[in-house]
């Protein structure tokens, strides 16, 4: 499974880039309005700051709904930096956008899929990854890491290419279940990747190898 970390906060994306094991970047609207990144050139200059620590794939949203405002956004985050994915919501003219960045060679990310019927005609479009958002179905009652399971399931069954990137994690559990489910991706916060990290017999077990050391050594 790849990691990417799910934030537009430079310090963070280095410290998870720091650990080894990051794959890449998602960002959207609310996460770069978090960091009060305001403008279009200030929005197109912190995506290539981004791509200036990480060595792999950073998503980038377009802000438009209609069809001709996401190619004209799209190709413009595309020439920002080859690492670039246009990030698009699966509607009717985010599906058709996807369409016509396929043609172009151009990579895309399909958010906001809350559906198997939304990941099929993203995939049918050619979309790189498709992302079901795992935590904001769990907020309605729904079970989103199942959702993971059944894109998961009937692209394989039909050998489409398109990436699994489980999105809207909200805690460390939430990965685990989405490697369960065979997700290609998981894009985390910085806490949830930590949160791997966490056990208390290796808290333990490190206390003890140093009470030990210190003991005979002094």
């Amino acid at each position: 499974m790849k990691f990417f970390i799910d934030t537009a906060n430079l310090d963070q994306i280095r410290e998870a880039n720091e650990l080894g094991v990051l794959d890449g970047v998602t960002t959207n609207p609310s996460l770069m309005a978090k960091e009060n990144i305001r403008g279009e050139e200030n929005c197109r200059r912190h995506y290539a700051a981004i791509c200036a620590i990480v060595d792999g794939d950073v998503s980038a949203e377009v802000i438009a709904t209609d069809y001709e405002g996401m190619i004209r956004e799209g190709e413009e985050l595309a020439a920002i930096h080859p690492n670039i994915v246009v990030k698009l919501p699966c509607t009717a003219e985010g599906i058709r956008a996807v369409r016509y960045f396929a043609g172009k060679g151009i990579r895309t990310n399909c958010t906001l899929v809350f559906s198997p019927g939304q990941a099929l005609l993203a995939a049918k479009a050619g979309a790189t990854y498709v992302s079901p958002f795992v935590g904001r179905l769990d907020d309605i009652c729904s079970d989103g890491v199942e959702l993971v399971g059944k894109i998961v399931e009937m692209y394989r069954y039909y050998g489409y290419p398109t990436q699994v990137l489980a999105a809207s994690i909200r805690h460390t559990q939430h990965i685990m279940q989405c490697v369960e489910a065979g997700a290609d991706v998981a894009t985390c916060p910085l806490a949830a990747i930590k949160g791997l990290l966490r056990h208390p017999l290796t808290d333990s077990g490190l206390a003890a190898f140093l009470a030990d050391h210190k003991r005979v050594n002094g």
